[in-house]
């Protein structure tokens, strides 16, 4: 295998692991750009991982080749309601949110293992029939170099991530609904003097964290295991959480370290297949991307700068 050849190989890969930690990162960024830690972006994944797959056994006879997009849509609308426990619990509770983030982490992995021994009867789903599928850009991907790397084989998924990423930056800095959500993040009690809702902002941001999770697992679900199980999401929320303080709270940083641990697990699953790293251990490269993933947060949790109200419950005229 030539460098090139190993470039054409590695690159699709990483955006195609990439692509689910966008989205959730995505969905965390907004969450914590309102002051609301969500570490239950795990549960949200399984969750969005449950029902897409789940939706597309049922409905692929009916919707053919569009049932991606139906076990998508579900898996958005779902994991929206499911962030609601989260929302509830940490913002008019005020309940501890690194505890309420990990009962939604614990709850989602509890309530899809069970609903799958009950409608299937067994530990994991059936295989889906129509999974989210490559497909090269007309034109595109004739351009010499770029079009084999980045055109060839694409995920229309993998697009959607990054048109989410470029609207998601423009959301929240370029629209008078970023400024608010932004300023009850940084400072409540101004906000709160200024008309605007903190509370509602709050549940806004939590629901769209949700939804955007959810996303991120049908999409893994889909593309990657073809099937749902226990182990399907196996850290990948994590790997989103990572993401998003990696990038600093920003969209475009989480869409860079996204694609950061996304090759990571490229490496990590086809490693034995490239020439410089095949004679490393496997075990080694299979721990890779939560080695970084530590490294990542060791690294930079300390020097990336929150929110300020991240993570403290609004009390209306309390400072």
């Amino acid at each position: 295998m030539t460098f090139l050849e190993m470039l054409y190989f590695i690159i699709p890969s990483a955006i195609l692991y990439a692509t689910p930690l966008i989205f959730t990162a995505i969905g965390g960024v907004f969450s914590e750009r309102s002051g609301v830690v969500n570490i239950g972006l795990e549960g949200l994944m399984i969750v969005g991982a449950f029902v897409g797959i789940f939706v597309n056994l049922e409905f692929a006879s009916t919707f053919g080749a569009a049932t991606i997009w139906v076990a998508m849509l579900a898996a958005i609308v779902v994991g929206g309601i499911f962030s609601l426990f989260h929302a509830v619990a940490s913002i008019s509770f005020r309940a501890d949110q690194t505890v309420s983030g990990v009962a939604i982490n614990l709850l989602g992995l509890a309530a899809t293992v069970f609903l799958v021994k009950m409608i299937y009867d067994k530990g994991q789903t059936d295989m889906i029939d129509q999974p989210i599928r490559r497909f090269g850009i007309p034109y595109l991907e004739d351009i010499p170099f770029l079009g084999p790397l980045l055109f060839k084989e694409v995920y229309s998924t993998s697009i959607l991530a990054f048109v989410v990423a470029i609207g998601a930056w423009f959301i929240i800095y370029k629209t008078p609904f970023g400024l608010r959500l932004r300023a009850v993040g940084e400072h409540p009690m101004a906000a709160d003097t200024m008309g605007i809702n903190v509370n509602k902002m709050r549940y806004i941001a939590v629901v769209i964290s949700g939804a955007l999770g959810g996303l991120g697992g049908a999409v893994y679900a889909q593309t990657i295991t073809h099937d749902f199980s226990h182990a399907t999401i196996a850290g990948q929320g994590f790997m989103a959480i990572a993401a998003m303080i990696f990038g600093k709270w920003h969209p475009i940083g989480a869409l860079g370290a996204a694609l950061f641990f996304g090759l990571a697990q490229t490496l990590s699953i086809a490693g034995n297949q490239i020439p410089m790293i095949e004679n490393i251990p496997a075990v080694y490269l299979q721990i890779l991307p939560y080695v970084l993933t530590i490294f990542a947060l060791a690294g930079f949790i300390g020097k990336a700068n929150a929110p300020k109200a991240s993570g403290q419950p609004y009390i209306k005229g309390k400072r």
